[in-house]
């Protein structure tokens, strides 16, 4: 094997072997404290499942870089011992597709089953939630792909009588491409009439992957088009939004006392709807409620963060607020380079991708470049472009479950986060992870050319029937940039405001 193969699967195991030592030590610091010594199969799923989600991300600079392992070669049959591509994407993604839609609810179910049953009859009634929604996936993947589950590629048909070969090399010419005038091929003479429809079968782990990018998409458009916004405005107006100075303690005491209220108030409307749910009477009014509950929980957390903000207490007081002026500072400083990729983003996706023909390759020709400097400088940047949208999808999520009802709210907080959240963020981080890979290997279609991935999201996914017309006029990339720049409007209206406190509290009857 090559050296510089070599070097690359070294780097790969290296790399699987420190994505899932760090996602542990997530776990470890985030899982709430009820958590600790106990739920590990879930635990499993999330430290399995986001270690799935980085590796796919890292997967398409290795596989730009898998394409370049040819190119030193010293011997003939060099570039079969490459890493096998294609066959990683698909069992990559298969993974992702059942980690999603069977492994992670039944762990959901599980863990989120009445505690009083055993654990015997908490797996029967998770088992029949996800059979249940195993033989509807199935059936509705199997009508799909055998009713539409072809890709139809536009090809010309193009043909050319043959000649003598020529005798002197001067027959041909830029005016004269073939060495006959009167015999001209017909690559150069074709009419558009030529073009037809080539029809294939695809492969059903492709259509699996195609579909669960579709889904993926329709979630990144939202959210990410949101979170790309949202996720540094929302640092920066943090900090306009900081506390200035430390209150005095009369202010400390009267704002204690109305958040002692309003905790007692929200305990109240919990006990209630604890005893509703016990009663049976789960329906929508139920539903609508603990949504309002929980809304109204995360709001007063972030409340009482505040006040110990302004107020701190103890013998380290003054390092205290010294730590949280820095802490602003900051934000502001990650909000202002945050800024600085979305807008390098959305210019990108305007310029290269709903331009046609693209104006530049504009990130295209940055990556190259920084390759040109340093072997990895280049993919580091694009594997950081690709972790920020992700980022930016959770952002997105977390803003609209704050303010829509339908959609819940799962917050990630250090040392309290508990199972059932971590499941829902790492099935929302794999389920766009697929999109993300998609979106980049299409915007970086320059840098990322004749790699793997581009044979499966460019040439198939932008080919299969009934999918194709969404890639064929931009659907998504149209969708985020518009909701990205509602987001900045709305955040240049209203993001300098100061959130007013609720009033009374009360469930809805």
């Amino acid at each position: 094997m090559g050296d510089f193969n070599l070097a690359l699967v070294i780097v790969a195991i290296v790399v699987c072997v420190l994505v899932f030592i760090f996602n542990i030590y997530l776990l470890v610091n985030y899982q709430h404290p009820d958590d600790a010594n106990q739920a590990y199969f879930p635990k499993f799923v999330v430290v399995f499942g986001l270690s799935v989600a980085a590796i796919s991300i890292l997967m398409l600079p290795a596989d730009v870089a898998n394409r370049q392992a040819c190119r030193n070669a010293i011997y003939n049959g060099a570039c079969n011992l490459t890493l096998p591509m294609k066959t990683l994407w698909l069992v990559i993604y298969i993974v992702d597709a059942v980690l999603v839609f069977f492994i992670i609810p039944f762990a959901m179910f599980f863990y989120e089953g009445d505690q009083d049953k055993t654990v015997g009859k908490r797996i029967k009634s998770a088992l029949m939630w996800v059979v249940t929604t195993a033989i509807v996936c199935g059936l509705v993947l199997g009508i799909l792909y055998g009713v539409v589950g072809k890709v139809d590629f536009t090809v010309r048909h193009l043909s050319s009588p043959t000649t003598n070969f020529p005798s002197s090399w001067t027959e041909f010419s830029n005016n004269q491409p073939c060495p006959n005038q009167s015999r001209q091929c017909s690559a150069f003479t074709a009419s558009a009439s030529s073009e037809t429809t080539w029809t294939m079968r695809t492969t059903f782990p492709e259509y699996v992957v195609a579909l669960a990018t579709i889904v993926g998409s329709v979630l990144f458009s939202i959210f990410g088009g949101v979170g790309i916004a949202c996720l540094p405005l929302g640092l920066i107006f943090s900090f306009i939004r900081r506390p200035k100075a430390v209150i005095t303690r009369s202010q400390y005491i009267k704002e204690a006392t109305e958040l002692g209220k309003k905790a007692r108030e929200l305990k109240k409307a919990a006990d209630a709807l604890r005893q509703e749910e016990k009663t049976g009477s789960k329906g929508r009014k139920w539903r609508k409620n603990v949504k309002a509950v929980e809304k109204e929980l995360l709001l007063l957390e972030e409340d009482v963060k505040a006040l110990e903000e302004m107020y701190p207490q103890g013998e380290k007081a003054e390092t205290s607020w010294a730590l949280t002026v820095i802490g602003y500072l900051a934000k502001l400083v990650l909000g202002v380079l945050g800024l600085i990729v979305s807008v390098a983003w959305i210019a990108h996706i305007i310029i290269y991708l709903l331009i046609d023909p693209p104006l530049s390759p504009f990130l295209n020709e940055v990556f190259i470049k920084l390759d040109d400097v340093w072997g990895l400088l280049g993919t580091a940047a694009f594997a950081f472009f690709c972790f920020y949208l992700l980022m930016a999808v959770i952002a997105g999520a977390m803003m609209l479950g704050l303010r829509l009802v339908f959609i819940t709210i799962h917050p990630m907080k250090w040392g309290a986060t508990l199972m059932n959240s971590f499941l829902f963020n790492v099935g929302l981080i794999l389920l766009c992870s697929i999109s993300v890979i998609q979106f980049c290997a299409t915007a970086f279609g320059y840098y990322a050319q004749a790699t793997a991935a581009q044979e499966i999201f460019g040439h198939t996914l932008q080919s299969l029937r009934g999918i194709k017309y969404l890639y064929k006029y931009n659907v998504f990339q149209i969708a985020f940039i518009v909701l990205a720049g509602l987001t900045f409007v709305y955040y240049a209206a209203f993001g300098w405001r100061k959130r007013k406190p609720s009033g009374r509290f009360q469930l809805s009857s």
